[in-house]
């Protein structure tokens, strides 16, 4: 059994929270459990320890824990894995049983919790409780407060989980790689009163990007800026899956940003309520409406809403270029120019070669050849068309008529007659023209426009 004095080690004796768990111990370490699917898992109802209302982890899932001694176990393993990004293209990433993200890992607030961390990477790392108050020997920098986790290793993590929140879990060990390779989960302590935030669904998932050029399938962990492909959760679009509630349900979203910028993100047909942070609860009294929340580097936010306008309904990033894949940054704007004679040109040398640009940016309906592992720019169909999107965007589904715990995707709303926006065939009324600028030296209002009468002297 893991006691405190098994955290005793290093030098001197010095006390340090992760400890390495010796061969003895591992064999009463927790068995691991892993995960493939890139598909959204049901909630992990607790079938021990004390009750709470489970989240559901976008196109992830919660790791099993066992109870020991009235304490919450469980077995993380680091090591590398392949993450299907969206149907055509695969990526070798890094990431914790299975997964890029890892499992999210629900506790409640008051939980004594072990965390085993066993490192089948080919070098050393850690794990820092990104928002948690805790110990400093459990912070996880590596060489500040612990050794380094080995290759081949396990240590062991325990502390109190002393707040109801929102956090994350990722390496404090060769950061800029590990991160870039996709290390990363997260965590929900619940409060003790399941009563208190109560929602009907809670959504989580993590914002995170990566940079894989056309035709490969390991990131670039150099690339500071420039990154091509803007993932929820290590999935782009049409990979996301949806968020599936009924009318009228109370529903939380928590986002955590683990990529090098910020995201604003954006919902249709609902209005919202930031409600959380990392820091914890924002008291109701302090709490603000809003349609798009910006959430910066570091950082989670949980908004709420009650989703009374039935539809399928878009959540996305707002930056334009974070709802695409397969960015280039390096493409010249062509809207405008003329490239028949230069096309015709090309096509003597280029079989197939295709104008591209001259009238904007949409590719829809192009069936064009793409390097091995590659996703187009903009993806996606509907019900009336091709969407044109990618990476960070998803669809919230309100329905009537779910089942309280039933997540399946109900296919594409139906629309009442008469709701859908259609092509006019009748006669248009005439545009309204702006009013024409004033002439030099009219007045505007008590504005003189043009000299400078009134101000001799200056």
């Amino acid at each position: 059994m893991t006691s405190r004095r098994n955290f005793i080690t290093g030098a001197a004796g010095a006390m340090v929270g992760a400890s390495l768990v010796s061969k003895a111990g591992a064999a009463a370490i927790p068995e691991a459990p892993m995960q493939a699917s890139p598909a959204t898992q049901p909630p992990l109802h607790p079938a021990s320890g004390r009750p709470y209302n489970p989240v559901v982890t976008l196109n992830g899932w919660s790791l099993p824990w066992r109870m020991k001694d009235g304490v919450k176990e469980f077995h993380l393993v680091a090591e590398p894995v392949v993450r299907e990004i969206a149907p055509g293209m695969k990526a070798n990433l890094w990431g914790y049983n299975g997964q890029s993200p890892g499992p999210t890992i629900e506790v409640v607030e008051g939980d004594r919790v072990r965390i085993f961390v066993t490192n089948k990477l080919p070098e050393a790392t850690t794990i820092h409780w990104h928002g948690q108050i805790l110990p400093s020997g459990m912070d996880g920098v590596a060489g500040l407060v612990q050794p380094a986790i080995a290759p081949g290793k396990t240590f062991v993590y325990e502390f109190v989980a002393r707040y109801a929140g929102t956090f994350m879990y990722h390496p404090h060990s060769d950061e800029m790689t590990q991160m870039a390779m996709g290390m990363m989960g997260f965590w929900v302590t619940h409060p003790k009163d399941p009563r208190q935030h109560a929602v009907d669904r809670d959504f989580v998932f993590l914002l995170n990007a990566y940079d894989i050029a056309p035709g490969n399938y390991t990131p670039n962990v150099n690339t500071m800026l420039d990154f091509n492909l803007w993932t929820i959760n290590s999935r782009a679009f049409p990979g996301t899956d949806p968020m599936v509630v009924r009318r009228d349900d109370k529903v939380r979203i928590r986002m955590g940003n683990l990529t090098m910028t910020n995201h604003p993100f954006h919902i249709h047909g609902h209005r919202f309520e930031v409600t959380g942070t990392d820091g914890g609860w924002i008291p109701p009294s302090a709490r603000w409406p809003e349609v798009t929340v910006d959430i910066g580097v570091g950082q989670m936010r949980a908004i709420e809403f009650v989703a009374d306008n039935p539809g399928d309904w878009a959540f996305h990033c707002h930056k334009s270029h974070h709802t695409m894949n397969a960015m280039s940054h390096a493409v010249p704007n062509l809207v405008g120019v003329d490239q028949a004679g230069v096309a015709k040109k090309i096509n003597d040398l280029v079989p197939g070669y295709m104008v591209m640009g001259d009238k904007g940016g949409s590719m829809g309906g192009m069936q064009m050849p793409l390097p091995e592992n590659t996703l187009p720019m903009m993806a996606g169909r509907g019900p009336f068309g091709d969407i044109e999107m990618g990476g960070m965007f998803t669809v919230i589904k309100v329905r009537d008529g779910l089942a309280r715990g039933d997540y399946r995707d109900p296919g594409w709303y139906r629309h009442p007659p008469g709701t859908v926006a259609r092509e006019w065939t009748g006669p248009v009324p005439d545009a309204p023209a702006a009013p024409a600028a004033p002439a030099s030296g009219d007045v505007i209002g008590t504005a003189q426009r043009g000299g400078h009468a009134g101000h001799d002297g200056h």
